[in-house]
């Protein structure tokens, strides 16, 4: 049999074909979502020139689910799993997808951030890329439950004088609420690295995500990785006091893998742990490598559902 997995971001659709419970990922390869029409496009492809009858299929995308329809939160692809030309098809938020991946990640693929060793008990996922995604996992009878939700969308945590002026740059700009997003994402850097220097009155170019992780030499572009990292375990704190995660926080994104020691140089883990400390200083925080973390966990995915739902 074989599966196809996909994780579909605002900026990467990532494809990998699957030999079924356990199988490795094979034939990984990942398109730009902007040179597709629509997530049918991506996905045939992906498969053109492949030779394989895809059995089954699972689909993770960066925005809420709701039955079998999405609609990507940063970005135009939406639709319904079901159009998708595969016998079956199963859709889940893409940090639902990361959350599943947890049982599945070696130690090579984690790079601890503080705190003791992750334990049992719930987990949660946490991550900026191009929007910042959260998901739960929770252990029931010896097996686990991810829980999708749309964390990043509460409102920025906010701790200090500086943040307080970043917040009251934006307020000035126009923007009447601003999310976690909003600043603790790959879209965000931009947005906080510009609004510091509005506050450090100083006239800066316009620069990427990329870019400023890539000049940390230069001062503002180091305080505004500094800043992110503290909100980003403020932040990290507050979903774990909200889901209960004693088995320890796991972060992704594609932003952090950049910039490992930078975050363990930071207030991030002090930040995390400002909360009820007795609570959150127990939790670990690791960070997660792994290079396509979704996928496996849209493979776990497809390994718990193919029982009552692949064809014979």
């Amino acid at each position: 049999m074989t599966w196809l997995v996909a994780d579909i971001g605002g900026t990467n659709a990532r494809f990998a074909l699957v030999d079924g419970p356990g199988a490795r990922l094979e034939q990984v390869e990942v398109l730009a979502v902007a040179d597709h029409a629509t997530l049918d496009d991506a996905m045939a492809a992906y498969l053109d020139g492949k030779g394989v009858t895809v059995r089954a299929a699972a689909v993770a995308v960066a925005g809420p689910v709701t039955g079998h329809d999405y609609a990507l939160t940063n970005a135009h692809w939406s639709g319904s799993i079901r159009d998708l030309a595969v016998p079956y098809a199963g859709l889940l938020n893409d940090f639902e997808a990361l959350a599943l991946s947890l049982p599945h990640l070696q130690a090579a693929d984690l790079a601890p951030l503080g705190g003791p060793a992750p334990g049992h008990g719930v987990k949660a996922v946490l991550g900026p890329g191009t929007g910042l995604g959260v998901a739960g996992l929770v252990p029931a009878d010896g097996a686990w439950v991810p829980v999708p939700c749309e964390g990043g969308h509460v409102t920025v945590p906010v701790t200090d004088t500086r943040e307080a002026e970043i917040i009251r740059v934006l307020f000035a700009q126009g923007m009447e609420r601003v999310e976690a997003e909003d600043l603790l994402s790959g879209s965000g850097l931009p947005r906080l690295h510009r609004a510091l220097a509005v506050v450090n009155g100083v006239t800066v170019p316009e620069l990427s995500a990329a870019d400023i992780v890539a000049r940390l030499d230069d001062s503002l572009c180091a305080e505004t990785v500094e800043v992110f990292c503290g909100m980003l375990g403020s932040f990290a704190g507050n979903v774990a006091l909200t889901l209960g995660a004693r088995g320890g926080v796991y972060l992704g994104g594609g932003v952090l893998p950049r910039i490992v020691e930078r975050v363990r140089a930071s207030a991030f883990r002090a930040r995390f742990e400002a909360g009820p400390t007795a609570y959150l200083a127990p939790i670990a925080t690791t960070l997660i490598t792994a290079a396509q973390p979704a996928l496996l966990g849209a493979a776990a995915y497809l390994t718990q559902e193919r029982l009552s739902h692949e064809p014979a």
